[in-house]
């Protein structure tokens, strides 16, 4: 088990070095989900209909995730200043008030979501037909929500530590037993949706304990541990005060796609909620690289920051922006050369595919951009900048897509187009804007300190 050295060394190797397990446990983290979309789109006579009812799903899962980055996310780079600047005492009552809070958030949200299910859905354009697939999955699903919480939420905290791959492990455990247990539970048992539901709250349950046995045990530098513990609301809230942007953006992730079913429900019916839910998966599939970028360097720059080595924050932050921007621009190309091919990863029906291929078009144009989103959000995070992040999630999601979500499909006949227009535009705008308010604000104070007391950049 190797742990990464932030403080010296190449920058760059030190970045790849957790960035490369980290985007290997990141894409099999969301294989959780995308597996599931993948053989229940394949349920003979009723898969696209079923992934309509499962895509309805998604902004109560998203929401799920925006309550374990808001204290996992949250906490981790507080985690990472603090071990730079020695302070393990510190570190770990980090960690052990943000387990607190995963633990106890994901049992209320357990008891909310089971109780309000039903008419949530609805809400979020379900229709007789797409319902009870919608709610045989989401019901089996809350009931696993403090696994889900506790893996997802904890797992920072092994990679804030310099052990990535053993963050990636955490994730791999649960990702292959959901491969292995889909298509028993879907297809060999017949459960169909249920049976997903199920495969899935087990594999998050092995996560769970994966990450809770390396984080109590002996290997870790920071343990996490309840002897004479009491929560530090203080603590808490500088570990919610930075998570707020990880979490506006799930949450706002989840407001996008409340608005995107119910006014696609509208001008366009069941076929296009199947439609974006293949569309959202495979932005999902295309955008996980580059966030294991930004999440790879993000210890190192919160370490480093902590250390006072601002010229290897500064190259941090160049090599983060330069990888992420050439990743994206090929995917871009990828997608927009075999959009069939992706489409039917998912779902092989005709009308499905044709009525996808444009909107995909639509969607990923200038998705280029999203390196540049990712990257000052990175940074602002990583710094303990937490009003500039929580402004730039809300500007990105909030003030750009749900409005125009809702507008598009009323200007000049649009219709369905408008809806997926509305994220191009985002990227475009708030991306641009988040990267250009970072150069502008972060990087010359970084060049004065380091001018002032500059430590050497491998």
């Amino acid at each position: 088990m190797q742990q990464v050295d932030f403080s010296s060394g190449s920058v760059r190797r030190s970045i790849l070095a957790v960035a490369a397990p980290m985007m290997t446990a990141q894409i099999l983290n969301l294989l959780y989900n995308i597996v599931d979309r993948i053989y229940i789109g394949k349920i003979p006579g009723e898969g696209t209909i079923a992934l309509a009812g499962l895509g309805l799903c998604f902004p109560v899962i998203t929401l799920v995730t925006a309550f374990a980055n808001l204290f996992g996310v949250g906490g981790a780079p507080l985690c990472s200043i603090a071990r730079g600047r020695r302070d393990r005492e510190g570190a770990e009552r980090i960690m052990a008030n943000a387990c607190f809070m995963l633990l106890l958030t994901g049992v209320l949200l357990t008891v909310l979501g089971i109780a309000l299910h039903k008419p949530v859905l609805y809400l979020l354009g379900a229709s007789d037909a797409t319902y009870p697939y919608a709610a045989s999955y989401l019901v089996i699903y809350l009931l696993g929500t403090v696994c889900v919480m506790t893996s997802l939420g904890l797992n920072p905290y092994i990679n804030c530590q310099g052990f990535a791959r053993m963050g990636m492990l955490t994730v791999l455990v649960g990702a292959v037993a959901n491969i292995v247990l889909d298509p028993i539970f879907i297809f060999a048992l017949g459960m169909g949706v249920s049976g997903a539901a199920v495969a899935t709250v087990l594999s998050q349950l092995l996560s769970a304990l994966w990450v809770l046995r390396f984080l109590t045990g002996p290997k870790a530098e920071l343990r996490l541990h309840f002897r004479a513990f009491r929560p530090d609301f203080g603590c808490i809230r500088r570990i919610a005060a930075l998570g707020t942007s990880s979490f506006v953006m799930s949450f706002t992730d989840s407001m996008v796609q409340m608005a995107c079913n119910a006014t696609l429900r509208t001008f366009g019916g069941d076929i296009y909620i199947s439609v974006m839910t293949v569309i959202n998966s495979v932005r999902q599939i295309a955008q996980t690289p580059v966030m294991a970028i930004s999440d790879g360097a993000s210890p190192a720059i919160s370490f480093n920051y902590g250390a006072h080595a601002y010229g290897r924050v500064r190259a941090a932050i160049r090599f983060m922006t330069q990888l992420g921007f050439g990743y994206t621009l090929l995917i871009w190309a990828l997608v927009s050369a075999f959009p069939a091919a992706f489409i039917m990863i998912f779902n092989h029906d005709a009308e499905l595919v044709a009525t996808a291929v444009p909107a995909l078009h639509i969607y990923f144009f200038g998705f280029v951009m999203m390196a540049f989103q990712f990257s000052g959000q990175c940074v602002f995070k990583s710094l303990n900048r937490a009003g500039l992040a929580i402004f730039f999630s809300l500007l990105r999601k909030a003030f750009i897509v749900v409005p125009l979500t809702l507008l598009l499909p009323h200007i000049g006949g649009l219709g369905v187009n408008g809806v997926f227009l509305a994220e191009p535009v985002s990227n475009c705008v708030g991306g641009l804007a988040c990267y250009l308010t970072m150069r502008r604000t972060v990087m010359p104070a970084l060049r004065s300190r380091g001018q002032a007391g500059a430590q050497g950049i491998s």
